[in-house]
């Protein structure tokens, strides 16, 4: 397995950086027309992401019916939940063989989210990128730039996965996330130079660079809005930055002179988890049964559709 550890994301000279956890997000989405006046923007709590859903694990068929092919084509919850609720179930993870999301596309998810933990832990628990790695090694790469090959060849293959999906939608669904390193959570121009740089190497349209809503980064999202690049907005926690994030992705909009915007849009990722994580301790500590019912669903009511 290759050994890979405390790998940072995307900075051209940045040294090695300290992975991070996996996060759990709510993911908000801003959708503009391609009028440069008339911003559509969906501001619903639509909860995209499913997280610790293993690869292998199977979703509960609702109905079947018959596809194009004449083949049995079989539906989900993941499938109502679009269609009747409008909202795009994602998967928060990624690993290869990246074709393993095949099956969950069939099943309903529209879309990945990824992190430097997710990679860390793909990369180091896996054979999978033994091979490459050890080209990129013996041509002369050091580690953090084959840690990045690697992660951007994943990202390409799940963006083509997911390419069927992003043309139906046109361009309103089927993305793939790949986040800038954690080291730059405050540093405004080199969160700007690394999407710009995650952006050009990953090279597809339905790919989506991930910037954290910290107060340095703010305008870091604008400045990549304007250079006409999608974004996942992650690390909100509050209603109030979540308000600056839509300032900063209008403004972007504003500044970025294109005529067509209908390609630049943008998510705005909750972190519920971490508050559900918070104040479940608190009501196991009250432990009646009410409090306990209530653990994990303390967001929901904190930011309710």
């Amino acid at each position: 397995m290759a050994s890979i550890f405390k790998l940072s994301t995307p900075s051209p000279a940045a040294s090695l950086s300290e992975a991070l956890r996996p996060r759990d997000s709510r993911f908000l989405s801003f959708n503009p027309s391609s009028n440069a006046i008339n911003y559509k923007i969906n501001l619903s709590a639509s909860l995209r992401s499913i997280h610790s859903l293993p690869l292998k694990t199977s979703l509960r068929i609702k109905c079947s019916q018959t596809d194009g092919n004449g083949s049995p084509a079989k539906r989900t919850v993941l499938h109502d939940l679009y269609e009747k609720e409008g909202q795009s179930p994602w998967y928060d993870n990624l690993c290869r063989p990246v074709t393993d999301l095949l099956p969950l596309i069939a099943s309903g998810v529209r879309g990945v989210t990824s992190n430097p933990a997710i990679f860390q832990k793909a990369i180091s628990s896996s054979n999978a990128y033994n091979d490459q790695f050890r080209e990129l090694v013996q041509a002369g790469k050091d580690i953090e730039s084959a840690y990045w090959e690697l992660v951007v060849k994943d990202i390409q293959d799940a963006c083509k996965l997911f390419e069927p999906i992003y043309d139906q939608t046109d361009g309103g669904d089927g993305y793939v996330s790949v986040e800038v390193s954690p080291r730059l959570a405050d540093d405004t121009e080199g969160t700007i130079e690394a999407a710009k740089w995650l952006h050009k190497v990953v090279d597809r349209p339905n790919v989506y660079i991930k910037i954290p809503a910290t107060e340095a980064c703010v305008p870091s999202i604008k400045e990549v809005i304007a250079n006409g690049i999608s974004v996942n907005v992650t690390l909100i926690f509050s209603l109030a930055r979540y308000e600056a994030v839509i300032d900063a992705y209008l403004d972007g909009l504003e500044a970025s002179g294109l005529n067509d915007l209908s390609r630049v849009t943008s998510v705005a990722s909750f972190f519920v988890s971490r508050v559900d994580t918070l104040i479940d301790k608190a009501l196991e500590k009250i432990g009646t049964p009410e409090a306990l019912n209530l653990r994990g669903k303390v967001t929901v009511y904190c930011f309710p559709n």
